[in-house]
């Protein structure tokens, strides 16, 4: 039994208006065939498989339930185990069940819980949010299955606020959550779960300087007690959270998160920056997963040229970690990347993409923290760096198009390289990996017929390793009986190389068919050969494999 997580807005305002019951979705059944010569079955020779996504509607409350059975395995999935409400009525929304809401990416950010949350918009500029309800359910210790590991019962609320317009407003947000350490009889010291609370405070909004210069960001402080049996303790620096909003404990942290992004737009031609800086140790409940201990800076521009036949866009960014200095390694990363688009006229279009990624790692051992006597000792410490480039360029060209005849190219060329430097000296363990793919095709309007005639080419060079891929592939594909019917044939050879030596040759076969009746009933049919060819592998044999599909299709509603 599977459950699932459904969400769907129910508008109170409908009432009366729409149909009391209605019912939407699709149901499928498919049989597979198939069958192999010179090696052994890959898979069952016969296998059936019938599926549907079904939804019943009362008045705009909607109940979807979706299953799936075959002769292999099967499941039933319905949606009262977790299931959802949010009825709407003019400016109010309402969240009732099982459900989740996103505050911020520093507070509550998604994570479902069970209870009731709203949504308020009574003007333009002011919107209001909260939220309670159960973030997590007891989970208690199964000595006989490891793989069970313990929870508190944590219940969450919180409180978002925020006026303004879209380019200058303000946002408060107060999220609070915190484990019930009598939900559970007894937890093992070994599995080191221990009952938790957390209060997050957070401050963002954006502000137009001048014209076409915005100014944003977001501050977040987060308390986190990781032990609420740990005793009371009050702080001598004095914070926030010593008004009295929070009980501080022995084993509560204080975290900071921020972030500030500027950008300015001209007429055709706009830049921005951002920073980002999360503490080591920030974390809060309301996210199931969270990085810290991190440093961003982000810069972009973006510009149109000639008109906007050309469209360039460049991001750049530096992310380092290791903020405090007291991890056994630290790691920076740099991330470029330029995009460059240019149409010169409807029938030609052109793009450009290149990417760099490179990461630096510098990891220090504990016996040379322990032996260093000046800060200038060990300099050869064991340095590491990882560069991924990639370059991706994509041509189509449309050389003629009318009623009779459509005719179009496309090329697409993309080289990636991955490599690794140590003390910087380059590694045997890169890799590089280039593609090319060019297609032709052909459209005769009045017979409702294509022709396809495509190349591909495939190359990886490793250490040591070098393998190819090419081949031809050939498509027809043709319309009948007023567009009810599809039929497709295509053919494909693929020569496979290893260090440019031929080691084998495949052949593919496909054949599809589809008939649609009444909008409603659709019928396919498909079936595909495959036979490889064995020239110099060692250990391979020739083999044919063929598979065949028969499917119906019904949809359900209007």
């Amino acid at each position: 039994m599977l459950c699932s997580i459904n969400s769907y807005s129910q508008n109170l305002e409908s009432i009366g208006q729409s149909k009391p019951i209605e019912v939407s979705g699709g149901l499928s059944l498919s049989n597979i065939i198939y069958a192999a010569d010179g090696i052994d079955q890959r898979r069952d020779p016969y296998t059936y498989f019938a599926s549907g996504n079904v939804t019943l509607s009362l008045y705009g409350w909607s109940v979807p339930f979706s299953f799936a059975f075959s002769n292999q395995n099967s499941s039933f999935q319905q949606p009262f185990n977790q299931y959802g409400l949010h009825p709407t009525y003019k400016w109010i929304t309402g969240h009732i069940g099982y459900t989740s809401m996103s505050f911020s990416p520093y507070t509550l950010n998604g994570h479902l819980f069970l209870g009731a949350g709203v949504d308020l918009q009574p003007t333009d500029k002011l919107s209001i949010s909260a939220m309670y309800g159960r973030l997590q359910k007891a989970v208690q210790p199964d000595s006989t299955n490891e793989s069970v590991l313990p929870a508190f019962h944590r219940t969450g609320f919180g409180l978002k606020t925020s006026y303004g317009s879209a380019s200058d407003n303000v946002t408060f947000i107060f999220f609070s959550a915190t484990d019930d350490e009598n939900s559970l009889n007894y937890v093992p010291e070994s599995l080191e779960v221990l009952p938790r609370e957390n209060l997050v405070l957070s401050l963002a909004g954006s502000k137009t300087i001048v014209p076409n210069l915005v100014l944003k960001g977001e501050f977040a402080t987060s308390a986190l007690t990781r032990d609420k049996r740990a005793a009371s303790y009050e702080p001598s620096n004095k914070n926030i959270f010593s008004t009295g909003i929070f009980n501080q404990k022995q084993s509560t942290g204080y975290y900071n998160a921020y972030n500030l992004g500027v950008s300015y737009a001209f007429s055709t031609f706009s830049i921005g920056a951002g920073y980002e800086r999360i503490d080591p140790g920030y974390e809060t409940l309301g996210a199931y997963f969270f990085n810290n201990n991190l440093e961003n800076i982000t810069a972009n521009a973006n510009t149109a040229l000639f008109s906007g036949k050309v469209n360039v866009g460049v991001n750049a960014g530096l992310q380092r970690d290791n903020l405090d200095g007291e991890k056994v390694s630290s790691m920076s990363r740099f991330v470029g990347s330029m995009n460059v688009g240019y149409t010169p006229s409807n029938r030609l279009n052109i793009a450009v993409n290149y990417s760099s990624f490179n990461t630096y790692t510098n990891i220090r051992s504990q016996f040379q923290d322990i032996n260093q006597l000046t800060p200038y000792d060990n300099l050869d410490t064991l340095n590491f760096t990882q560069i991924s480039q990639s370059v991706n360029s994509n041509v189509n060209y449309m050389l003629s198009t009318n009623e009779a005849r459509r005719q179009n190219i496309n090329v697409n060329i993309t080289y990636q390289n991955a490599a690794d430097e140590q003390g910087g000296v380059e590694q045997n363990s890169g890799s590089q990996f280039y593609m090319f793919n060019a297609a032709y095709n052909l459209s005769i309007v009045p017979t409702n017929t294509s022709f396809t005639l495509a190349f591909n080419y495939n190359k990886n060079e490793a250490a040591g390793l070098n393998s190819t891929t090419l081949g031809p592939t050939l498509g027809i594909n043709k319309t009948l009986l007023d567009k009810k019917m599809r039929t497709g044939l295509s053919v494909s050879l693929n020569n496979a190389y290893t260090n440019n030596q031929l080691v084998n040759r495949v052949v593919n076969y496909r054949l599809t068919g589809s008939y649609t009746l009444k909008k409603k009933h659709a019928f396919n049919i498909s079936a595909v050969a495959l036979n490889r060819t064995t020239v110099g592998e060692d250990g391979a044999v020739d083999f044919l494999e063929f598979t065949g599909t028969i499917g119906y299709n019904l949809t359900l509603g209007n």
